[in-house]
């Protein structure tokens, strides 16, 4: 039996399994799509694997497979999770953890909130914007916005990497968007080789916009914290907001601070929805 920790920030939900004891996992990929299956499985975005760190200065490793059985590099509603669920498990008695991703390595701090834990902040790093390790097949500076062609219409994203890669784009009415055209499209558009994760960003004013996102390897989420990140980098790119923004997604409410060290700064909840036991076959 293998047990299991489903938690959710704004609604973007994962499977969580404690590999900390060296619980070695056979065909991760096929188990992600079977578990994350919402009619036949548990039902989630995906499953987060939280594991032994490789540094000592390091409180542990998370490693994030979406729904489709593909890795991703970094999550920002996983990542609370992860620090919420080593807090709950006892596994560290610290408020403020270091954890391993494949996107680096990043700090949260938890918050208390009536006697729980159940919000942090995390050090998301530096937003990356023209670099020979981003996955994109053009490599053009951030203000010049790329043309892409979706269904014979052309659509204008501004690329950033949060250490995944993100195409965001501006409409003046997120409930016009047909994001069930138009993700897939962007998200497989041949100039991003390993796919990209899609923002579609209505500007309220310059400390609020709202987003809509589809995920790549999942589809429409109710959130993302990196795309709520590089929502917020894209909007102040091009003028349209300040440093501070609130990001209002249809699951709830992330703050974004883009830090004068030049760090984003990404604050929202950390929930546990239930636990389980797996019947490994």
């Amino acid at each position: 039996m293998l047990n299991f920790t489903k938690m959710t920030g704004l609604g973007n939900d994962y499977i969580y399994i404690n590999c900390m004891n060296g619980e070695k996992l056979k065909n991760i990929p096929e188990m992600t799509r079977k578990l994350s299956d919402r009619h036949i499985g548990i039902g989630a975005d995906g499953v987060i694997l939280i594991d032994k760190p490789s540094d000592l200065n390091s409180d542990c490793k998370m490693r994030i497979f979406n729904s489709d059985g593909s890795e991703a590099e970094m999550c920002g509603n996983g990542i609370m999770c992860v620090a919420k669920f080593i807090h709950d498990k006892g596994l560290s008695q610290k408020d403020k953890l270091v954890i391993e991703t494949l996107a680096g390595t990043k700090k949260v701090k938890l918050i208390e909130n009536n006697g729980e834990c159940n919000e942090a902040i995390v050090d998301m790093g530096e937003p990356i914007f023209q670099d020979t390790n981003i996955p994109y097949n053009v490599y053009e500076a951030f203000n010049k916005d790329l043309d892409l062609n979706v269904e014979e219409e052309k659509i204008r994203v501004t690329v950033v990497s949060m250490g995944n890669p993100h195409a965001v784009t501006f409409v003046e009415n997120l409930e016009n968007i047909d994001i069930e055209k138009y993700g897939p499209e962007i998200e497989n558009n041949p100039i991003f080789p390993n796919r990209t994760n899609v923002e579609f960003v209505q500007i309220i004013d310059k400390n609020n916009v709202k987003m809509r996102v589809w995920e790549r390897g999942v589809g429409e989420t109710c959130a993302c914290g990196t795309g709520a990140c590089a929502a917020a980098v894209a909007s102040g790119l091009n003028g349209y907001t300040d440093e501070n923004v609130t990001v209002k997604l249809p699951g709830g409410v992330l703050k974004i601070e883009w830090g004068k060290d030049n760090h984003i700064y990404m604050q929202g909840p950390a929930n546990t929805i239930f636990e389980g036991m797996i019947e490994e076959k």
